[in-house]
């Protein structure tokens, strides 16, 4: 089935979560499209609403919430709301085959790369902690592999050199994620959105960015421990060890500049955080979590613990 433009409204349905959903649906409303359903995972006691679910409820959507998308009651009652289109905004879960294919028009859904680059959960992380340059979006067809559907559109973004986990993701990628969506949904109702097949000869893949990966080496060269902390920054975290704690570190400048302290061996403490010898150049670092707290800002920490030049982490 093709859609002539403005044969009829699509029924469309959202699956997201968190503020990237939110902001989807509530770009797609405000365009007039006709979104019919949201889905998202159910509440959990002690923590707010996801914010996708108080969008829809603001919009008056009906809202489904199950825990597995993989269960038959999921699937039976999605194909029962005779979508056109299902818009996949920010998604964890495991969404059936039976599913995607249920809308008239299919599925779509964004990815934070360049595909077949960097298929998996922590697509945003692992460019900046490998060095690379440019990443980018991805909106695609998702179909029963991972992240290896054919692709709708691209868009390309550059990693500065002092961009974080953060910085790449809430001021590039996620307003340019919800701006290719709504793009996306647009080609489709104008019934020219290409299925373009990915190269699986060039794809990668990395698993979720834990903390077991983030463990610093401050022997190795100043720019891949740099890289390591801006890529997990602000979650989770690079790690290392203080008086046999754990400590993640945040918040890093990068100082080119030789230090005949030793690698790990605190430079210098000031005002707004300390510096660290780190491979042949020096790392300052303004923001730290200690075992058993949260985040806090390194002047804070620096003061509990007493910090003074020489002290060494990684021990």
């Amino acid at each position: 089935m093709r859609l002539e433009t403005g044969a009829h409204d699509m029924r469309i349905a959202v699956i997201g979560q968190a503020s990237f959903g939110e902001s989807v649906l509530n770009m797609l409303v405000e365009r007039g499209e006709k979104v019919v359903a949201v889905l998202c995972a159910p509440d959990r006691e002690g923590r707010t609403i996801d914010p996708v679910k108080q969008a829809a409820q603001r919009h008056n959507i009906h809202v489904l919430q199950f825990r597995r998308m993989r269960d038959q009651l999921a699937i039976e009652t999605f194909k029962r709301l005779n979508l056109d289109l299902c818009v996949m905004a920010f998604v964890t879960d495991i969404v059936p085959e039976e599913m995607l294919q249920a809308p008239t028009q299919g599925t779509i859904q964004y990815h934070p790369s360049l595909l077949p680059k960097h298929r998996g959960p922590s697509s945003i992380n692992w460019p900046i902690i490998k060095g690379e340059t440019r990443t980018g979006l991805t909106i695609f067809w998702p179909d029963e592999g991972l992240d290896t559907g054919p692709v709708l559109l691209q868009k390309e973004v550059e990693i500065g050199p002092d961009d974080t986990l953060g910085s790449l993701y809430f001021d590039k990628l996620f307003p340019m994620g919800v701006e290719a969506l709504v793009e996306a949904v647009d080609r489709v109702k104008a019934g020219n959105a290409p299925k373009e097949p990915q190269d699986h000869s060039e794809a990668t893949y990395e698993g979720w960015c834990r903390k077991g990966d983030l463990v610093i080496d401050w022997s190795r060269p100043l720019n891949g421990i740099y890289n390591l902390i801006r890529g997990s920054d602000p979650s989770p975290g690079a790690g290392t060890t203080f008086k046999g704690q754990e400590i993640r570190l945040y918040r890093a400048e990068k100082w080119d500049m030789p230090s005949e302290r030793g690698p790990g061996e605190v430079v210098e403490v000031l005002d707004q955080g300390f510096s660290v010898a780190a491979g042949e150049g020096i790392l300052f670092i303004c923001r730290v979590q200690p075992a058993g707290s949260g985040k806090i800002m390194a002047r804070d920490w620096i003061e509990s613990v007493a910090l003074k030049p020489g002290a060494r982490f990684g021990d």
